[in-house]
């Protein structure tokens, strides 16, 4: 069975797989949560195609691409018939919903799978984003703010329901935030969010750090940003020692040539005689040192308080600040969902 739907469908009604036929390439920038990339071209094939269909003949490039198609699929099915069972429902989309998806959708069909191929493809998906994002219906937010160390990250990732902006972002806010590898794409930031909100009633409270309009290099969604920005706010504190044990930790990928051009992007904002302090001990190792002269030197003094906090709890013993926070919401969705 084939039939083509809308990419609004794919989340209608559950599938036991997604498949991205697009190649390895274009998958790795930014893709539908939860799609298993098999694709009908690898990334060498989809290039060599691409040039022989504009620059040759596009006969012999769906020749040519049509037998890669044949031989990739034939992968792909050893690896079906062990994990997805015949009969199962299959979701499929590939750029525009053209051959690439096409294909692979009517070799399954044909092979006893029930396969949905979304009509104008990823295309569609991410006009599907965009559109989301700027009308998502959840209004209900809970922020947690506070000073760099005070564990708002480790807090809301033991809540739900929560989004974690910064594991999103792969980015810890701050300066010397990327230490995790590469940010991912807008794109890919967008598509992972608004499948976080999807997952999610838009009636109940949200947990959600009170990020900046941009966490690194990703931009947050003008109404994502507005609607934390009017939701209740939390400040989480917590003591110096702890808040310098969690940046060691969070911190402990870092190298000399990220620390030393971190230290110059922050000038500006330090005493000259703090950033001395501060690469000195770096020199010599002490990190934890070099960690409190940033939180107290640089960070705290940055960091701006709204004009408007609704609770101040301390994260000094983190199952009691959790109790606190899960009890603020227990009372917020009393009120709204009674």
């Amino acid at each position: 069975m084939l039939k083509e739907i809308s990419a609004d469908e794919l989340y209608d009604d559950k599938f036991d797989l997604i498949i991205d036929a697009r190649s390895p390439k274009e998958y790795k920038e930014s893709h539908i949560p939860t799609s298993h990339n098999l694709y009908a071209l690898n990334d060498e094939e989809h290039h060599e195609i691409g040039e022989m269909y504009v620059q040759q003949s596009k006969q012999d490039a769906k020749i040519l691409g049509a037998s890669y198609i044949c031989n990739n699929v034939s992968n792909h099915l050893k690896w079906l018939n062990k994990n997805v069972k015949i009969g199962s429902k299959i979701g499929i989309y590939c750029a525009r919903g053209g051959l690439r998806s096409t294909s692979i959708a009517t070799i399954l069909s044909l092979a006893d799978y029930r396969v949905y191929k979304v009509n104008r493809g990823y295309k569609e998906y991410r006009q599907y984003v965009l559109n989301y994002i700027e009308n998502f219906e959840h209004q209900n937010f809970i922020a947690l703010g506070g000073n760099t160390g005070c564990g708002k990250s480790e807090l809301i990732q033991k809540l739900s329901p929560s989004i974690d902006l910064e594991g999103l972002a792969n980015h810890f806010g701050s300066t010397f935030g990327l230490m995790n590898g590469n940010q991912p794409n807008q794109k890919a930031f967008q598509n992972n969010l608004v499948f976080k909100l999807q997952n999610i009633n838009p009636k109940y409270f949200i947990f959600i750090e009170a990020e900046s309009k941009k966490i690194g290099s990703i931009i947050q969604p003008d109404l994502l940003y507005k609607r934390i920005q009017s939701g209740i706010r939390v400040e989480i504190t917590a003591p110096i020692q702890q808040r310098v044990e969690r940046i060691l930790k969070d911190y402990i990928n870092i190298d000399d040539e990220y620390f030393y051009k971190s230290m110059n992007t922050i000038t500006p904002y330090i005493k000259k005689s703090a950033k001395l302090d501060a690469i000195e001990h770096y020199k010599k190792g002490n990190l934890d040192i070099v960690a409190e002269i940033l939180l107290v030197d640089y960070y705290d003094k940055v960091y701006r308080k709204p004009n408007k906090i609704d609770y101040v709890i301390s994260n000094e013993d983190e199952n009691s600040a959790l109790a606190e926070l899960k009890s603020i919401a227990e009372k917020f969705n009393s009120i709204d969902i009674a």
